[in-house]
């Protein structure tokens, strides 16, 4: 099966956005499978801690806000750059890289 790019990128930035801005557990019912690996060591691996740390992290800032710079996807994996705005003038550039096995959402 051929990827579809675009729409690769499309669910990713949903994805990511739905779980950052507040919704981490619909966005992981939404996108994730069966299996969430998570490569940052304060994040737990599989959905549950992943939607754990997204809904601590939208009550201790639920100012936050993010923009997304560029995605950019190849076969099965997406690049997500973005740009976090945090409350107290922090700023943060991130890259993410999301594998995906078929997204036909």
């Amino acid at each position: 099966m051929i990827p579809n790019l675009a729409l690769n990128k499309k669910n990713v930035i949903a994805f990511y956005k739905m779980a950052y801005m507040g919704k981490p557990a619909e966005a992981v019912n939404r996108y994730v499978g069966a299996e969430y690996i998570q490569h940052n060591p304060d994040v737990a691996d599989k959905n549950q801690g992943f939607i754990d740390y997204f809904e601590k992290m939208t009550l201790d800032y639920p100012k936050k806000d993010i923009s997304f710079v560029r995605a950019v996807a190849k076969d099965d994996l997406v690049a997500l750059h973005t740009h976090q705005m945090w409350p107290g003038n922090e700023d943060y550039i991130t890259m993410d890289f999301l594998g995906l096995k078929t997204m036909e959402k």
